[in-house]
């Protein structure tokens, strides 16, 4: 009774990695999170965190919970929570998140919408649900 384990939703030891020198072409489905340090041509989907480092090439489709980016994106974007975009990103194509944080130096070529939290009252009690 008290020595049962919960399990986490999303475990601290699943990461994928991408790395420098690599690419791949194709869709990518996980609930892990992802670097990408080299190149990727397709569809990331993951309830995680994606981060593409300094030297990383993301074409196509990304639909996760957090994003930092360092290298270049291009294609649709799509981040739940918060996508922080680092001095050197370069990033153009279409963009959802919820929050942006930019540093200076950063290229930002999108269409760019924010997901807001929107209460609906039902019955008396309250809902939030998110748009876009």
């Amino acid at each position: 009774m008290f020595n049962e384990k919960k399990e986490s939703p999303n475990p601290v030891g699943e990461r994928n990695i991408i790395a420098r020198n690599s690419s791949l072409v194709g869709d990518i489905k996980s609930d892990g999170d992802f670097r990408v340090d080299g190149k990727i041509e397709g569809t990331i989907q993951t309830s995680g965190r994606v981060v593409i480092g300094k030297d990383g090439n993301v074409s196509g489709t990304i639909d996760c919970t957090n994003a930092d980016i360092e290298g270049t994106f291009s294609g649709k974007l799509i981040v739940d929570q918060v996508l922080s975009l680092k001095s050197t990103a370069d990033i153009s194509g279409d963009v959802v998140m919820g929050k942006l944080s930019v540093e200076p130096g950063a290229v930002f070529n999108a269409t760019c919408a924010m997901k807001s939290a929107v209460k609906v009252i039902q019955n008396g009690t309250e809902k939030t649900k998110k748009t876009a």
